[in-house]
């Protein structure tokens, strides 16, 4: 139902709930149900819903979106995305979280069947799939990667249709394979936040009605496979119509932090000034470092914050407050499953021993002993997060490189921890 201001201009759709029968008189000819007396305005602007960050660049915020941003945020998914009342769509993203959120308020706009997950996992997933036809659904890289782990024994998934990811970027492997077990859906990978109501960019990966070959990719024109992730960044496309993007940055290739402002701009975060990130003509800093290319493509190269990511979640480093650790970077590296894989370096203070075997803990003789299993132990006494305790813990016996005004060199760090990681994996 299309609301309308004080000059009388149709203002943006909204949904209203109303008693049956008054919607029966309506429809009769009757009164109508803005005479109802029960009808109340819902402004644009006026909240709709408060959703909480993931928190990957410091604690998490409470960020308020209003009904036309999710509306027009719906509209971009419906249009670009192609879903309709034809679709079946298992919902796996969490509701709470802006991209369940926003996919679900589309495929309800658009009329689709829901079909809702309380858990996800692979064997279920599939599962449901063939057994409710299900045609589209969205997912993040670790999902996409546990699916096609089932489906390698399982076989091929026809029903579904269109396929749409977002937390990171999937290694080239894991599209050819996907293309291959989801033969007949569109593969389509967004770029967004929950400060934006989700979505900013959208890219088509794959789409089978172009595929004149046994190919097992097919990109539009343009788009080259061996630029989907690149040593130059991940490339998320060009923004949708009605997004634009820049950079702030001021070197020959434009680097800089990725600026936006769009239609679905949230109010502001929940406590703050509002004013002060709800004007549409002020841009919003993403917090991410990259930059536009000559085509209009936006590519990723980092957080600002430095941060890592593992699974769409943040990493702390709180191992420093350790009596044994003398310094520590943390660095991420490429990983099929999760996108990357998180590894801490850790430099272990003099007169401190460190012991490679992971089950050896601390006792009275070995008051300066260091392990990864004691460094763990320990970040589960300061309720650190289980996924964000890393798998790998690196001991680092020599300083780390530096630059001449003594900024940690990770790029160095990362390399050598890269090597060491490989050259663990090939000895196993």
């Amino acid at each position: 139902m299309g609301g309308r201001d004080e000059e009388g201009d149709v203002g943006v759709p909204v949904i209203v709930m109303v008693e049956d029968e008054i919607v029966t008189e309506a429809a009769s000819g009757g009164r109508g149900v803005c005479d109802s007396g029960l009808f109340i305005w819902v402004w644009e602007g006026v909240l709709n819903v408060l959703c909480i960050t993931s928190g990957t660049t410091g604690k998490p915020k409470g960020v308020a979106i209003s009904h036309s941003a999710l509306f027009i945020q719906s509209m971009a998914k419906i249009a670009i995305c192609g879903y309709s009342e034809n679709d079946v769509y298992l919902r796996t993203a969490h509701l709470c979280h802006i991209g369940g959120l926003s996919s679900a308020m589309a495929m309800l706009m658009a009329g689709a069947c829901h079909v809702l997950l309380p858990k996800f996992k692979a064997k279920t997933a599939i599962e449901v799939t063939e057994k409710h036809d299900v045609t589209a659904l969205i997912t993040v890289p670790a999902m996409v990667a546990d699916l096609i782990s089932f489906l390698r024994d399982h076989g091929k998934e026809d029903c579904v249709k269109k396929i749409l990811y977002g937390g990171g970027s999937l290694s080239i492997d894991l599209i050819k394979e996907a293309g291959s077990f989801f033969p007949r859906a569109k593969i389509l990978p967004a770029y967004g936040m929950t400060e934006t109501c989700s979505s900013l960019t959208f890219m088509t990966l794959y789409d089978p009605h172009f595929s004149f070959s046994y190919q097992p990719l097919h990109f539009h024109v343009g788009t080259d496979l061996s630029s989907v992730q690149t040593p130059r960044g991940i490339c998320v496309s060009k923004p949708a119509p009605h997004v634009e993007l820049r950079t702030d940055g001021d070197d020959s290739i434009g680097i800089g932090k990725i600026l936006t402002r769009c239609p679905h701009m949230m109010i502001g975060y929940w406590h703050q000034v509002w004013s002060s990130v709800s004007n549409s003509h002020s841009r919003f800093d993403t917090g991410d470092v990259g930059f536009i290319d000559k085509h209009g493509q936006a590519w990723l190269i980092g957080r600002e914050s430095g941060r890592i990511k593992t699974g769409g979640e943040n990493v702390e480093a709180i191992l420093f407050q350790h009596p044994g650790v003398a310094g520590i970077v943390i660095v991420g590296i490429p990983e099929a499953r999760m996108t990357e894989m998180v590894v801490w370096s850790i430099r272990v203070k003099e007169n401190w021993l460190w012991s490679d075997k992971s089950h050896e803990l601390r006792d009275e003789k070995e008051e300066r002993l260091l392990s990864d299993e004691i460094l763990r132990q320990y970040n589960r006494y300061r309720n650190l997060t289980g996924f964000k305790i890393p798998k790998t813990i690196i001991p680092w016996k020599k300083p780390f490189p530096t630059t001449a005004t003594g900024k940690i060199r990770r790029d160095v760090v990362r390399q050598e921890v890269v090597s060491h990681v490989r050259f663990i994996q090939s000895n196993l």
